[in-house]
């Protein structure tokens, strides 16, 4: 099957699932197929789903993947020992496991293409992640309190595993008790990585954005508790835009702990 041929079949399959979606057609527009294959797996709620959906989906989002381009953390060069900075989509890096920023519910983004890492996470994972979240959502009994992390399989994402963490949400000054919640992320994520044998994570800017944690001072703790306890797991600080990327080049240039 051609990457065209994949994506109408995911739809249709999708389309059939709801029966308000039963009446709705394919577009022609290859941009617009996408969007609302997109749309179509961020709103579906998280159950299982055939065999063969699972082939299909697997095979065209591993290749819609590949077509932008995979980096691989061997190939990365280090800003200090065991520490890299790298700016690019998180769900094209090939290393031990990237750090999704969820929320509380832990089951993904439902907002139609939203931009959030959390539901580009989702998104290229495949439809199976929202599911693993959700199983370990039942058996847990309640929402994921912040500052923890959870591990699942990475799926159709080319790391190995994906470490879910809930970061503070700030809606003021930065409290003492926020900033301990955000360096207790990446604490956990690190406890975590190194419980399940994983050489190398991936960090996103964990609660910035839509969680509105100032950029720079989320960077300071970041670079902080890496250092301090990142053991022999080697660590990529990932970003996406040129102001979070200057942050972390000056940090990771100076002011480093003795």
């Amino acid at each position: 099957m051609t990457q065209m041929e994949r994506r109408i079949f995911l739809i249709r399959a999708l389309l059939q699932e709801e029966a308000r979606y039963r009446d709705l057609s394919v577009p022609a527009d290859e941009t617009e197929q996408k969007n609302l294959l997109r749309s179509l797996m961020n709103v579906r709620p998280p159950r299982p789903v055939s065999d063969d959906f699972l082939e299909i989906q697997d095979e065209y989002l591993r290749e819609e993947t590949a077509g932008k381009g995979i980096t691989d953390i061997a190939d990365l060069t280090p800003e200090e020992p065991g520490i890299y900075l790298w700016q690019g989509d998180i769900t094209t890096l090939k290393c031990g496991a990237v750090v999704n920023a969820a929320n509380s519910g832990m089951t993904g983004c439902y907002v139609p293409c939203h931009r959030c890492i959390d539901n580009c996470i989702h998104t290229y994972a495949g439809v199976q992640l929202r599911l693993a979240c959700a199983e370990i959502m039942k058996r847990q009994g309640h929402e994921e309190e912040t500052g923890q992390a959870k591990l699942t399989p990475a799926y159709d994402l080319p790391c190995d595993y994906v470490l879910h963490t809930v970061g503070p949400i700030i809606y003021g000054s930065v409290t003492d008790k926020e900033r301990e919640l955000l360096t207790s992320c990446y604490r956990s994520c690190l406890e975590l990585a190194r419980q399940n044998g994983i050489g190398s994570v991936a960090f996103c800017c964990i609660s910035t954005g839509e969680f509105h944690f100032p950029n720079r001072l989320a960077a300071e703790i970041a670079v902080q508790t890496v250092r301090k306890y990142r053991g022999d797991i080697e660590v990529v600080f990932n970003v996406f835009k040129d102001a979070d990327y200057a942050i972390y080049k000056e940090l990771l240039g100076s002011c480093r702990e003795a």
